[in-house]
């Protein structure tokens, strides 16, 4: 698997997908500090860079999956949040990385305040499934990122996305608030996204030196049982330190404990989608 820096348009997306469909994929926790964010960047990197043509869309107002892959907002006149709030065509936001296969929509920080905006607009929590109509049919992955919260941006994420991937730190209290968002997901299945399913639950910050994180793995699996994903993303360095070179794990240490870790994960995800399809 390699990555190279990209020399061609962002039109050329369409030619590198597989020719099944999209699949739009949100990763939500309301807890803050659970490696959502790495878990975006790096599962988008990891599947790009198994040839599948993959778009991030940053709905947190933090923007760090935009800059975690490299890309400045500073110098961007179109955002998620022009795409939100103005209607924007998401299609004038999209952004090419310097990796093969890898684009963004980016956030700016002006988002913090679409939550507030979007209050009083007519339908408020499909905006982004709308948004994202115009581009469903040019990417192999759509990955959203959603902010830590249960507020109208992660719930536009949830009704425009078909899955749900869960990162789940392996510390104490683990599983404390998923109730509250797997009621939001029934939810929004009954009201308003009846193809939206939780993918799986993903692990991160596992360190096998310590008791607490193997009980948590052993909470999680007996509660979530073969939805939890077999890869587990250590607790490491060097994945605390990518984000500050604008780097995924796969460029910035591509032989490292948490490169492996997250290619073994989108390895899963892809074979997810061909289980359900047989």
């Amino acid at each position: 698997m390699t990555f190279e820096t990209r020399d061609d348009s962002i039109e050329g997306a369409e030619s590198q997908q597989d020719g099944g469909p999209t699949r739009v994929i949100a990763i939500a926790n309301q807890k803050g500090g659970v490696g959502k964010t790495t878990t975006v960047v790096n599962l988008a990197a990891a599947l790009a860079g198994r040839d599948k043509s993959v778009v991030i869309v940053d709905l947190d107002p933090q923007a760090n999956a935009t800059t975690g892959i490299g890309v400045d907002f500073r110098s961007l006149d179109n955002t998620i949040y022009e795409v939100l709030i103005q209607d924007c065509p998401i299609e004038d936001t999209i952004v090419a990385t310097s990796i093969r296969n890898l684009y963004c929509v980016p956030a700016k920080l002006d988002l913090a305040g679409a939550e507030v905006e979007l209050v009083s607009m007519l339908a408020r929590e499909t905006r982004l499934r709308e948004a994202l109509k115009s581009i469903r049919d040019d990417y192999d992955f759509i990955v959203i990122d959603c902010p830590p919260s249960l507020g109208l941006l992660t719930i536009n994420g949830l009704v425009a996305a078909d899955e749900l991937v869960v990162p789940i730190q392996c510390e104490y209290f683990a599983l404390e608030g998923l109730g509250a968002l797997i009621r939001n997901v029934e939810l929004i299945k009954r009201s308003v996204n009846p193809t939206l399913e939780i993918t799986g639950f993903c692990l991160t910050m596992y360190d096998a030196r310590t008791k607490l994180a193997t009980q948590v793995v052993e909470d999680v699996r007996t509660h979530f049982g073969d939805q939890v994903f077999r890869a587990m993303v250590p607790r490491s360095v060097r994945l605390s330190e990518a984000p500050s070179f604008g780097q995924p794990i796969e460029v910035y240490a591509p032989m490292s404990r948490g490169a492996i870790a997250y290619r073994d994960l989108a390895k899963e995800v892809i074979e997810n989608d061909s289980n359900r399809s047989g």
